[in-house]
């Protein structure tokens, strides 16, 4: 009577959950760890697009002084004055993913990214702006 019934055993579904249990010990961590990477990796991306608009406003600077190559100071003030290339609003403004300042009194140029996607980082991403060709 019971020879044709068919199912799985509590040992059977216990074993699977078991195994279950530990895949998700395992994987979760190392998916928490990756995405914490990928917004490292997004936020050198945006300091990069900062120092790309930097060496376009370094390269109108230096066409308009005879190749004079400006200070950091002289370059941030440059770059987002009344009259410039980009302004201190766009400077910085790389998309509403991104939550990027800049900083020009004193050299180099300082590009801080704290959020990413909405979620603010654990530490800082910060790069340096030096000249054209960092």
């Amino acid at each position: 009577m019971l020879k044709n019934e068919k199912g799985f055993t509590l040992i059977e579904i216990i074993a699977v959950l078991v195994v279950l249990g530990i895949l998700a010990a395992v994987a979760i961590p190392k998916y928490l760890d990756i995405s914490a990477q990928a917004r490292i990796l997004a936020a050198q991306g945006a300091i990069a697009e900062v120092k790309g608009r930097l060496s376009s406003a370094q390269a109108k600077y230096m066409m308009a002084n005879s190749g004079t190559a400006p200070n950091s100071t002289t370059l941030y003030t440059y770059a987002t004055g009344a009259n410039a290339y980009i302004n201190a609003n766009n400077l910085a403004n790389v998309g509403t993913d991104y939550n990027v300042t800049t900083a020009g009194a004193s050299a180099p140029i300082t590009i801080t990214v704290s959020a990413v996607g909405g979620t603010n980082l654990t530490t800082n991403v910060v790069g340096n702006f030096n000249g054209a060709g960092d």
